[in-house]
């Protein structure tokens, strides 16, 4: 599996708990990943929709494994974090996932969200990072089938759906483009 876990800022290894958490009411909800290896801890802010996808894509992905594959141990690539104390806290922009068959195992990466400034983003050409945040870490399959289910857990939580447009009904109703903004249709 080619891997380029030299791009991120903090290679942060086997980590040994990952977690998808959301804080406040419906429609005005934040997302995180809480992700714990050695001495590190990290947190990932994340836009819904990109919590929704990883928790599709864990889903998925473990889904199609075999029985014997999703209940085989995984044999991750490197140790936990070995660096120290280590505080990572930044809102993510691009993630990438794999999945290696060899190990058994997923392998994420999440890079900050670009801030428009280049000395703070990432410098394609030497693979370094200036202040742009960035981590990659392995998890086994296991965490990545209760990931993946918390995720969609927590995004199925929120706000219903209007069934003409699809858009969220906030809790005091929701006037639909598709029935020209006349009718307010409400949550329930």
């Amino acid at each position: 599996m080619n891997v380029e876990s030299n791009r991120v800022k903090y290679p942060l290894g086997a980590v040994s708990s990952i977690e998808a958490l959301t804080f406040g009411e419906p429609g005005l909800r934040t997302f995180r990943l809480d992700v714990r290896s050695g001495q590190a801890n990290c947190s990932v802010w994340m836009e819904k929709e990109q919590l929704l996808q990883l928790g599709v894509y864990l889903r998925d992905m473990v889904g199609r494994l075999s029985r014997e594959d999703r209940n085989k141990e995984s044999d991750l690539r490197e140790d936990s974090w070995s660096g120290g104390d280590l505080t990572v806290d930044f809102k993510a922009g691009q993630m990438l996932l794999s999945h290696d068959q060899a190990s058994n195992a997923f392998y994420l990466q999440a890079f900050e969200r670009e801030t428009g400034d280049p000395a703070q983003e990432i410098d394609q050409g030497s693979g370094e990072s200036g202040d742009a945040e960035s981590v990659g870490f392995w998890i086994t399959t296991a965490q990545a089938a209760t990931l993946g289910e918390e995720a969609l857990t927590i995004c199925a939580a929120g706000r219903p759906t209007c069934f003409l447009c699809g858009q969220p009904i906030n809790p005091d109703g929701h006037a639909c483009p598709r029935a020209n903004g006349h009718t307010v249709l409400e949550a329930g």
